[in-house]
């Protein structure tokens, strides 16, 4: 499956590149993430409970961040397994276009899901996938803009 989309962040490419490297920030932007924890620096780990149809699982995955052009582009590739829920595996391009105080950010996403998951049927996990998507963004630009107003968002 492949996901391509873009959103508008309220800030410059560097504040975004930045933030997508923070764990503190990843791990509030991310939905149902309860913990990101950073092996180097370009490895991650993530604990991540979801609900996906009627299969409720908690994700424990590895990603490997690949700058290619900081702050422009960047790849990631990962692979997480939610035990009888199954596994997931995939990767993304991320390309940040400065426009003025604000960024355009595309994304191609690839995943492939086994287990339970694949069961499931491609049309519930895309759906899934893209409320995920727009969830996260949605999280990042206001998380951004309450860094950039110096308001420190306040932990749900």
């Amino acid at each position: 499956m492949e996901l391509t989309d873009e959103v508008t962040i309220p800030a410059r490419s560097a504040q975004v590149y930045a933030a997508l490297n923070d764990t503190d920030v990843l791990r509030k932007c991310i939905p149902g993430c309860q913990e990101i924890t950073r092996h180097s620096a370009t490895e991650l780990e993530a604990k991540v409970v979801l609900k996906i149809g009627p299969v409720k699982a908690r994700f424990t995955g590895a990603v490997v961040l690949e700058p290619v052009d900081p702050p422009r582009e960047f790849h990631l590739t990962g692979s997480g397994t939610g035990g009888a829920a199954g596994f997931a595996k995939g990767g993304a391009q991320i390309i940040l276009e400065e426009d003025g105080d604000q960024t355009l950010l595309r994304y191609t996403a690839r995943a492939d899901v086994g287990g339970k998951l694949a069961q499931l049927g491609s049309r519930l996990i895309m759906g899934t996938t893209r409320k995920l998507a727009a969830q996260f963004f949605g999280n990042l630009a206001a998380e951004l803009t309450d860094i950039d107003a110096g308001t420190p968002k306040a932990d749900a």
